[in-house]
């Protein structure tokens, strides 16, 4: 799990909704190209993640849909967190996170799950300082979250939650991208070297037959 130790916060809630616009036209962009899904799941956000990836135009051709589990119970019953591990660790936790963004991807049929969970305010929750959130994405390669400590009221908590969670699936898709592009080199790598072994053995066995006829 990675840490943020904190967030820039932005002037205004207009920049808020500009660097979710952003975040999230560049992460649909991206997943069209390489013609993957995404679903997500929200608790703290409410829906506002799904509202930021649906602002953008062609998403249809990538996001599946997305649950909003207000609700600690229906972690468990619409986004198949296990029952044991809120029971043990509350919803607000990284694991749970990380179970988030897993249960959505596989609820939905996605490629990739996005999730947030965290106390956006103005009181703790269980024990959990207001800020505390969690953001996770979950793809072919496993789940990675991260953990933020946000300052500001409970409007930007929870916009700039949107803003990281995003801003971590792009991450984790550039990730992906550059172990395609590596996958690929090697193959292209292995390739040549099995030609040139078929050349060599080729020109071996041509000499081989010359000398035969000579003699």
């Amino acid at each position: 799990m990675q840490r943020d130790a904190g967030f820039q916060r932005p002037a205004d809630g207009v920049a808020d909704d500009a660097a979710a616009g952003s975040a999230a036209a560049g992460v649909v962009h991206r997943l069209a190209q390489r013609h993957e899904t995404l679903a997500t799941v929200e608790s703290l956000t409410g829906g506002l993640l799904a509202a930021s990836i649906v602002d953008v135009a062609g998403v249809s051709g990538i996001y599946r849909g997305g649950l909003v589990v207000y609700a600690t119970e229906l972690k468990g019953t619409l986004a198949g967190v296990p029952v044991d591990l809120l029971a043990e660790r509350g919803p607000v936790d990284p694991e749970v996170a990380a179970a988030l963004a897993e249960g959505g991807r596989q609820r939905c049929g996605a490629d990739w799950g996005l999730a947030t969970t965290g106390v956006a305010g103005p009181e703790p929750q269980d024990g959990k300082p207001v800020g505390l959130v969690y953001v996770a994405v979950a793809g072919p390669n496993g789940a990675e979250v991260r953990q933020l400590d946000l300052g500001g009221g409970r409007d930007h908590v929870r916009a700039a939650a949107v803003v990281e969670a995003l801003r971590l699936l792009a991450e984790r898709i550039h990730a992906a991208e550059t172990a395609d592009a590596d996958a690929d080199a090697d193959a292209d790598a292995d390739a040549a070297e099995a030609d040139s072994r078929s050349a060599a053995g080729a020109a071996r066995g041509g000499t081989g037959s010359g000398g035969a006829v000579h003699r």
